[in-house]
């Protein structure tokens, strides 16, 4: 059974001069114009493509990638606004619609906006939405601390940086554990910190200690090597000047810096380290 709205594996049912034809189970075949073939198809080929209706709501198959797909939220620009609705640019031929009933606040053209993209169950359209509160918090969150998830970077407020978490939940990454810089429609993997009575989870943009700790020490071989083996930096050094430098927290370079010289691959200087 195909999934409209979303990537599908099928397999190549017959040839023809504009395109291929592919099965979409029940008797049902799915064209996929030659436009989108990069590499020549024979019968009996499988392939991974995108299905969605063009504008006679006829299936259709494109080896295209849509910014988002059915069930994700995505930052997208509106391209037209007309008398049913916003039209978004979403990277297929034949734009997303927002109907009237699916915006929160009136679209404008050229606006940048967070949606949720579903399939219309009675018309079996793609279609999308900015009454986000709706697709969010439906099911009790499942992770343990620790679990790594997707994020998407939806707001910034005066505790951190709200975040849609694996196009499901919200979280919240605090202000002052983030050391890079976060902007609202970033896509980053995140880590489970705890979730809260509410359904609402703790998040951190780092790994474990001992990956962090790992990570880290790699970051800063490969700067002193680039830097002739020597760099003015070392555990005296300022918390501003180790952000501005690793994008990390004073502690985690530290602890870092300790993990290198316990493996003798630095030693400490006045002013810095250098490589053993």
């Amino acid at each position: 059974m195909i999934e409209i709205g979303k990537y599908n594996t099928l397999k190549v049912v017959k040839l023809v001069d504009f395109g291929v034809y592919l099965d979409g189970g029940n008797n049902v075949e799915i064209l996929l114009p030659a436009r989108y073939i990069s590499t020549p198809l024979n019968e009996g080929d499988s392939i991974e493509v995108f299905i969605y209706t063009d504008s006679e709501d006829r299936l259709i198959a494109t080896t295209l990638h849509p910014m988002a797909q059915v069930g994700e939220f995505a930052f997208l620009t509106v391209k037209q606004s007309t008398g049913i609705g916003a039209f978004l640019e979403w990277g297929l031929a034949k734009d997303l619609l927002v109907p009237f009933s699916e915006q929160r606040i009136k679209m404008r053209e050229g606006g940048n906006y967070l949606v949720y993209v579903y399939l219309d169950n009675n018309t079996k359209r793609i279609v999308a939405s900015t009454k986000i509160n709706k697709f969010i918090g439906n099911t009790l969150p499942n992770y343990k601390r620790g679990d790594s998830v997707n994020v998407l970077i939806c707001e910034i407020n005066n505790l951190g940086y709200k975040a849609i978490v694996d196009n499901q939940h919200y979280g919240l990454i605090y202000r002052n554990e983030t050391y890079s810089n976060v902007r609202v429609g970033d896509s980053l993997t995140a880590y489970v910190k705890a979730v809260r009575p509410d359904g609402k989870i703790d998040l951190t943009l780092n790994d474990t200690s001992a990956n962090r700790t790992s990570n880290l020490a790699q970051e800063i071989l490969d700067w002193l090597q680039i830097s002739g083996g020597q760099g003015l930096l070392n555990d005296k050094s300022s918390p501003e000047e180790i952000k501005d430098t690793f994008a990390c927290s004073k502690k985690d370079f530290k602890k870092a810096l300790g993990y290198l010289y316990k493996e003798r691959k630095i030693n400490f200087t006045d002013d810095g380290i250098t490589l053993v």
